[in-house]
């Protein structure tokens, strides 16, 4: 159920947005690396990102990560199998090719631990910076905490982003 909603939430965001700001709205999309801390494992995976720009202040984000770096602790393997979020951004413009930003949304996410999946759902959140190299080329840098119902995990991201 709580998956449903992630997804119907991504899905108004990306889909619904444009229809209510026509002139203003910027499509963008990410792909990146991402390292996963839940204690005590360190993970890394793909990241990639959707976003709809309503204006140069807001815009809503849909994440999808899947794992490519596993971890060992007392000798169980430790996956993340995929993670699945929406956000609504804020964003502070600090020149015309810089944006500090800070997001809200909810998270799920299922991990592997020695062949057993683990899931949590929760509120994530966190704060990060993009710079752009070109008029729509840039990199982007941020922390995310997701607070999900089995435990907490800290996320720092590194991405290409690509306005469209």
């Amino acid at each position: 159920m709580k998956k449903l909603i992630v997804a119907a939430v991504a899905a108004g965001a990306l889909f619904g947005l444009p229809a209510l700001a026509h002139a203003q709205t910027q499509v963008y999309g990410t792909i990146g690396y991402a390292s996963v801390d839940v204690d005590p494992v360190t993970l890394g995976a793909i990241q990639g990102r959707l976003g709809v720009q309503v204006n140069r202040y807001f815009a809503f984000e849909a994440e999808a990560a899947f794992g490519i770096a596993d971890d060992e602790v007392l000798g169980v393997t430790v996956e993340l199998s995929n993670e699945l979020a929406a956000f609504a951004v804020v964003k502070a413009p600090v020149s015309e090719s810089v944006n500090l930003f800070a997001r809200l949304g909810y998270s799920t996410t299922d991990i592997d631990v020695g062949g057993t999946g683990v899931s949590g759902d929760g509120v994530a959140y966190g704060v990060g910076a993009e710079a752009f190299f070109t008029a729509n080329d840039g990199v982007r840098v941020d922390w995310t905490r997701h607070d999900a119902d089995g435990g907490e995990a800290d996320v720092w991201a590194i991405a290409y982003v690509r306005r469209f």
